[in-house]
C-alpha cells in the first residue's frame, strides 16, 4: 500500500502563527512564575532586540526571568548540563526558547535535566543512549523561534551532541511538546541570506522524508505536500529579500507544517548520514550537510523506483506542473538549490575529509540506525559510503 490509512496524530501545542505574534505573548496564561530565556551564545537574539522584547513581554504578564546564553549552533551534552543547573539555582519553573533550532532543542534537553537526576544520555533512547524513561515532569517551554528550519516548535524532541563519542542524537518524550510556540516572521528578517537557504532546506527535507517515508499516511501526506509547495515557492524570494514578509511567513508556515509531519510518521535517513557529518564536523550547518548529500540521496531511491509516483508529486508540488517521471523531482531539486545560491556547497570548505566516508556511514548505522528502518528500499553500507563519496567536493 502506498498511503497508509491510519494515522495517530497527538500535537498539543498551541501555535501563535504569524507578523507581530511575539508582541502578544504578554497577554498569555503563562506555565509558572519565573522564566529562564534560553538563548544562543552568538550575538544576534540582544542586537537585534528580541530578548528584550521577550522579557518585556514576559514582564507583562506578571513572570520574571533569567537568562541562560549557552546554546552553541550545534548543541552539545555540556550545553544542557549548564542551561539545567542554571534553571535550577534560579528557581525557574519554565523555560522560553528564544531562537533557532539549536536554542530549542537544547531547551527540551534542559527541560529534562533541570527535574531529573543522572546525565542526558541515560534519557536517550539511540546510540549508547541509556533509553531510561523519564521519571520526573521536565519543566515546560515556551517555543519562541527566530528562524524556519527544525520544526522544533511543534515536536517533542531535541537533537543534542555528545561531543566525546561524536554522536549526534535525540531525546523525545511527549512531555517535551512545546505547551506554546510562537511563529513570528518578523523575528525571521535578520536571517542571514545562506541560513535562510540552509534553514528553509532543513524544512523541505523534513516534508520530503516524510513523504517517501513507509509510515507516509493521509495526514502526514497532506502537511507534507503543503510544506513543500510553500518552501518551493518562496524561499528563493525570502532568500533574496529577508524583509519580504509574505515570503517570510510562508516559509514559516511551510517549517511549521513540517514540524507537524515528523509527529506523524518517522523521516528517512537522509537526517541520519547528515547528523554523522556534523557530528563530526560541528561548524556545518545542519542544513548545509543536507543539501550537500541530497542530490545523491534522492537519486538513489529514484534509480531504485522505490516510490515513482511520489517524487512526481513532489516534482509537481515544487513548481513543474509537467512532471511525468521520478527524476524530475531531482531537477526542480537542483533548480530550487540553484535559485537559492546554494547548489555549489563543498564539504571540503567545512573541513571534511574524502576518506572519512566509511566513518560517518557507521556513525549513522550506530547512533541513528532507527531512521533507515523508514526508507522503502534498505541502502546497504555500500549503499551510504557512495552517496557521501557522490556528494564530496
Amino acid at each position: 500500500m502506498e498511503t497508509n490509512l491510519t494515522y495517530d496524530m497527538y500535537i498539543p501545542t498551541r501555535v501563535m502563527f504569524g507578523a507581530g505574534m511575539l508582541n502578544k505573548l504578554g497577554e498569555q496564561p503563562m506555565p509558572g512564575k519565573k522564566a529562564l530565556i534560553v538563548i544562543s551564545n552568538g550575538k544576534s537574539t540582544r542586537a537585534n532586540g528580541y530578548l528584550a522584547r521577550a522579557e518585556e513581554q514576559l514582564a507583562k504578564a506578571g513572570v520574571e526571568s533569567a537568562v541562560f546564553d549557552g546554546v552553541m549552533p550545534n548543541p552539545t551534552v555540556a550545553n544542557v548540563e549548564a542551561g539545567a543547573k542554571a534553571a535550577r539555582e534560579r528557581g525557574c519553573d519554565f523555560l522560553v526558547a528564544l531562537g533557532g533550532g539549536s536554542v530549542m532543542d537544547c531547551a527540551k534537553g534542559i527541560a529534562v535535566m533541570a527535574t531529573n537526576d543522572g546525565e542526558l544520555w541515560d534519557y536517550v533512547p539511540i546510540g549508547s543512549g541509556k533509553g531510561m524513561p523519564i521519571a520526573n515532569k521536565p519543566l515546560p517551554i515556551i517555543a519562541v523561534t527566530t528562524t524556519a528550519g527544525t520544526g522544533s516548535e511543534t515536536d517533542n524532541s531535541g537533537v543534542i551532541t555528545k561531543e566525546d563519542s561524536f554522536e549526534k542524537a535525540f531525546v523525545g518524550d511527549n512531555s517535551l511538546y512545546p505547551v506554546l510556540s510562537i511563529v513570528d516572521p518578523e523575528l525571521m528578517a535578520t536571517v542571514p541570506p545562506a541560513f535562510t537557504a540552509f534553514q528553509g532546506f532543513d524544512a523541505l527535507f523534513h516534508s520530503t522524508e516524510g513523504y517517501i517515508a513507509k509510515g507516509a499516511n493521509l495526514m502526514s501526506d497532506m502537511y507534507a505536500l503543503e510544506a513543500i509547495r510553500n518552501i518551493a515557492d518562496y524561499l528563493p524570494r525570502a532568500v533574496k529579500d529577508g524583509n519580504d514578509v509574505e515570503a517570510r511567513t510562508r516559509v514559516a508556515f511551510g517549517n511549521t507544517l513540517s514540524g507537524a509531519v515528523m509527529c506523524l510518521t518517522l523521516i528517512t535517513s537522509e537526517h541520519a548520514l547528515e547528523h554523522a557529518l556534523s557530528a563530526y564536523h560541528p561548524n556545518l550547518p545542519h542544513g548545509a550537510g543536507l543539501i550537500m548529500i541530497s542530490k545523491a540521496y534522492y537519486t538513489y531511491f529514484v534509480e531504485r523506483h522505490g516510490c515513482d509516483e511520489r517524487f512526481v508529486r513532489m516534482a509537481r508540488a515544487m513548481g513543474m506542473p509537467e512532471a511525468t517521471r521520478p527524476e524530475d523531482f531531482l531537477t526542480a531539486l537542483v533548480r530550487l538549490q540553484e535559485a537559492c545560491g546554494v547548489a555549489d556547497l563543498k564539504m571540503s570548505d567545512y573541513g571534511i575529509a574524502a576518506d572519512e566516508c566509511e566513518k560517518f556511514m557507521r556513525n549513522a548505522r550506530e547512533v541513528m540506525g532507527v531512521m533507515f528502518t523508514s526508507d522503502r528500499i534498505q541502502m546497504t553500507d555500500e549503499d551510504i559510503v557512495r552517496v557521501y563519496r557522490e556528494s564530496y567536493r
